[in-house]
């Protein structure tokens, strides 16, 4: 297979894009407008790379099942780099609660069920070096895409290279993989052509601060009654473990939790938060770790998906967008980047098996449709579950109101679902297919035994249910009430 390929974008869904498709046979070249990582390893990349065009690029990652076992399937020696590079690996049996743990018997497909953790940094510097090593792969780092070309002589519209200020690209395809700031979309409404979007509001913010383990200070245990990741109802938290003993924490509040936010954006009063949050105080203490960074954070998080077929017709031909560029979800779930992996190399594959720029098109979007859509829905429906979640726990209610049995039983059925993943190893194994983007959400639920156990814990009630997804920490009005104590005692020091 032989064709000429320009990509927007060597993030990590460019950068893998351009793999996927060098192994069909193409030659690929990227444009990214940033300037290359600096020498040297995850430290010189993590503090001293600018990195505009991620907006995440310095908030905590965890790259899920999906796309680990992709790497690992396709990509072994790209693994390996990983490892070299200090990512930790964590496993299915390392996931389970201490106390369920005595009881776990490996299955087939539980070596399937694992996370990669590292900097975000470490990770996409590894991968550029490793695309940058391979053969048919051209990166121009520092050049901005200005707009793309088109074929004047043809009734379509039919895209033939990218505009990069004075000069052109003339490529066969081009592919989108900029991110959630593409200019495309605007690109094409300037040309007539409006790329129709649903687009639904999180309505979340979320902080992140970055630490280091002091020397000599071994990390927390994790087999204690608290957990480094939870839900407090105001207050969702997780500790991202790196490597070379970074950690950070990521804090999300609801938008309309107006102090938090506040709160969450000053540094004294973000570990002031960790510090009276059970799963995290053993982690943020003085005399463990030391701050590498202040708090920072990052809003307008939209659930996004782009139609590129309309009226059952592409947009354009010989064009597509990969990734965020096309599809977006909430990254609180951290979906996005095994989303992006997928979705490049879904689109290798339909590239390579059918040269009518029409089919290809109309066959993309099908098959995004048919592997993609689910993800996107259920993290849509997710976004939904817990904006109603926090409004009630603001309302002073446990659980939001349900009227009609339908939506009773929905509302109680999801609760006793999280009460048994949190008891259950069969539950939670079944549930981490989903989580983990193997199967599609909530296929697990197809297994008898799994169902038979969440109607089992839908005879606790729902209170009881509900409590179980609040984990040990103060509630609301003691948290703001002792963050306006911590604000008055550092006015008057």
């Amino acid at each position: 297979m032989t064709g000429k390929i320009a990509i927007v974008g060597a993030g990590i869904c460019g950068l893998g894009a351009s793999l996927a498709l060098m192994r069909k046979g193409y030659q690929v070249t990227l444009f990214e407008r940033d300037n290359p990582p600096p020498a040297g390893g995850g430290d010189a990349a993590f503090f001293d790379w600018d990195r505009k065009g991620a907006g995440q690029f310095r908030h905590p990652h965890a790259f899920l099942g999906l796309m680990c076992n992709l790497i690992q399937d396709n990509y072994p020696d790209l693994l390996d780099d990983f490892t070299s590079a200090g990512a930790l690996r964590v496993e299915f049996e390392q996931m389970i609660p201490p106390d369920l743990r005595r009881k776990y018997t490996p299955e087939p497909g539980d070596e399937r069920l694992w996370i990669l953790m590292c900097r975000r940094a470490t990770i996409e510097t590894v991968l550029r070096r490793y695309v940058e090593r391979q053969q048919n792969i051209n990166i121009i780092s520092g050049k901005a895409v200005t707009g793309f070309v088109v074929d004047d002589q043809s009734d379509d519209l039919k895209v033939t290279g990218l505009q990069l200020g004075d000069t052109t690209f003339f490529a066969d395809i081009v592919i989108d993989a900029s991110g959630r700031t593409t200019k495309f979309p605007g690109w094409f409404k300037a040309l007539g052509h409006e790329i129709e979007e649903e687009k639904d509001d999180a309505e979340i913010v979320y902080f992140t601060r970055h630490y280091k383990l002091k020397p000599g200070v071994a990390e927390p245990s994790a087999d204690g009654p608290e957990r480094p990741a939870g839900d407090l109802g105001y207050l969702k938290y997780g500790l991202f473990k790196c490597e070379d003993g970074n950690f950070s924490i990521i804090i999300c509040v609801p938008a309309a939790e107006i102090a938090l936010r506040k709160a969450v954006n000053n540094a004294e009063q973000f570990d002031e938060i960790c510090l009276n949050i059970p799963g995290l105080q053993p982690w943020v203490r003085e005399d463990v770790s030391l701050a590498t960074t202040d708090s920072f954070g990052f809003g307008d998080i939209h659930a996004v998906w782009r139609h590129y077929i309309q009226n059952e017709k592409p947009v354009a031909l010989n064009f597509f967008a990969v990734g965020d560029a096309s599809v977006r979800t909430n990254p609180l779930y951290g979906r996005g980047c095994s989303i992006g992996m997928q979705h490049a190399h879904l689109l290798a594959d339909v590239i390579a098996s059918d040269p009518s720029p029409v089919q290809r098109a109309l066959t993309f979007d099908a098959r995004t449709t048919e592997e993609i859509r689910p993800i996107f829905k259920a993290s849509l429906d997710e976004d939904k579950k817990a904006i109603k979640q926090s409004a009630a726990i603001m309302a002073g209610e446990l659980v939001e109101k349900s009227d009609g049995f339908k939506k009773w039983f929905a509302v109680a059925f999801g609760d006793a679902m999280a009460a048994a993943i949190q008891n259950e190893i069969h539950v939670l194994r079944g549930f981490l297919q989903t989580f983990h983007l193997l199967e599609k959400p909530g296929d697990f639920l197809q297994d008898k035994r799994i169902r038979h156990t969440v109607y089992r814990y839908m005879l606790r009630g729902r209170k009881k249910n509900a409590a179980a997804r609040i984990v040990n920490g103060p509630n609301r009005d003691e948290m703001l009430t002792g963050l306006e104590n911590f604000a008055d005692v550092r006015k008057t020091a």
